[in-house]
């Protein structure tokens, strides 16, 4: 706990003491110290059960910004964990039962969540690459995608899907009591920030008051609900120099299969004009470990709680192109319509429905990202393919970047697409989520 924290009348606590460590005042009563990142994170976990003050609220988020702690590893660590203990809690055994039951293990892909999300505020207001990514990999992964409404775009995530006509998904409906059911008859599931984070109305107010973004909007991507059980992710940024720190924090997470994303415009997305910085998070066997080998209980790691883990996991650096993808550069211009969700979402069933034609630049910016989400997760190192009706089977074994299969991964999502499967995985889950509403 922080420093001088203590209660200020009614509810509220007082941050004081962590305040002046932060600002590094100093008088003849006071002394300053530097905050530890534990200290930042209780401040901030006050903030979820509206016991911090807005004054000091606002203090707050304005010394972690302008001393750059928000960028801090540890810190975005702590802070995330501290996000995710204070959000409605979901049911991880039965979770972990929909893995077991309804995950589709492909070469060293073992069947679990993921995610693929942005931090947003890089100004380009593109189309929703990620959440349409995020449903094409559907037919392949199991997705537990989490977002929001727009904040610094005309089109979140959320807006983009409750756009969707003639029938919208009931996103409010996927709450953490009903993710289980969901999961029972689709790939995919949207996790609303709000509905699953009800302690952030509390702060909203607040930024929305402040001149720039705060921690929060780097926290989003740290603090998915069923953090714990996801198994892979691709995280966007909007600034190169935050890229290995991001890794570093989902590091410290336990995240052990991801990579994190910027496209030289500081895009947060793999771009489709041109290099995209990579940090990938790679999972390597540690020769200290002394328990078995072969365990595949995936929560196995020793048999000495004390013991050195079985896997130690490192951040390597790469950058892509699209040709790296097999695929042509298209300038952002094509790719920003700057419209309402309506209009994306029109967009989105285009490509679902197998509409746009190859090449069209929309298309071509999904299936690189797409293409990301598969390749990381593993399915692309396997050697063989019966992906379904339509699958030629012809696995495309050339790696680039990294050492890893992109173009076997643009292969995979083109025949989602094509084979129709990514649709029939976003009308699954619509109908899931109006089932929820009983719930």
């Amino acid at each position: 706990m922080a420093p001088e924290i203590a209660a200020s009348g009614s509810q509220n606590i007082s941050i004081s003491g962590l305040l002046r460590d932060l600002s590094g005042y100093a008088d003849a009563k006071h002394s300053s110290k530097a905050a530890t990142a534990d200290e930042i994170a209780a401040a901030i976990s006050l903030i979820f059960d509206n016991r911090l003050s807005e004054t000091q609220c606002a203090a707050l988020l304005t010394c972690l910004h302008f001393t750059g702690r928000d960028r801090d590893p540890l810190v975005l660590a702590r802070c995330g964990q501290q996000m995710r203990d204070a959000a409605t809690q979901v049911n991880r055994q039965a979770l972990k039962k929909v893995v077991r039951t309804r995950g589709r293990k492909e070469g060293s892909y073992r069947g679990g969540f993921c995610d693929l999300v942005g931090t947003g505020g890089d100004g380009w207001s593109t189309f929703n690459v990620s959440t349409t990514a995020s449903i094409v990999a559907s037919s392949l992964l199991l997705l537990s995608k989490h977002g929001n409404r727009a904040s610094s775009s005309t089109s979140g995530s959320a807006d983009l899907l409750q756009a969707i006509a003639p029938r919208a998904p009931v996103i409010e409906a996927v709450t953490a009591k009903a993710l289980p059911s969901v999961y029972e008859n689709s790939n995919y599931a949207f996790l609303f920030a709000p509905t699953f984070h009800p302690g952030m109305r509390h702060v909203a107010p607040i930024r929305k008051q402040l001149p720039f973004r705060t921690i929060f909007n780097l926290l989003g991507p740290l603090a998915n609900p069923v953090e714990g059980n996801i198994e892979a992710r691709i995280v966007g940024v909007a600034k190169k120099d935050i890229g290995h720190i991001f890794a570093e924090a989902l590091s410290l997470n336990g995240a052990r299969k991801g990579m994190v994303v910027c496209g030289a415009e500081q895009l947060d997305e793999i771009s489709c004009a041109g290099k995209t910085d990579c940090w990938r998070l790679v999972e390597r066997p540690n020769p200290a470990f002394r328990g078995p080998r072969d365990e595949e209980d995936e929560d196995f790691t020793t048999s000495d709680e004390e013991g050195e883990p079985r896997t130690l996991v490192g951040i390597e650096y790469f950058s892509l192109q699209p040709s790296d993808f097999g695929l042509t550069a298209h300038p952002l211009s094509e790719v920003l319509p700057g419209k309402m969700p309506k209009d994306n979402a029109a967009k989105l069933m285009e490509l679902l429905r197998n509409e746009l034609t190859p090449g069209d630049p929309v298309l071509d910016f999904v299936l690189l990202n797409t293409a990301a989400m598969l390749v990381i997760a593993g399915v692309c190192d396997s050697d063989t393919s019966d992906m379904g009706h339509g699958d030629d089977g012809g696995v495309i074994r050339e790696t680039g970047p990294g050492g890893l299969r992109w173009k076997e991964g643009v292969r995979r999502g083109r025949w989602a697409i094509e084979s129709g499967q990514a649709l029939a995985s976003l009308e699954k889950y619509i109908e899931a989520s109006h089932a929820a509403t009983s719930h």
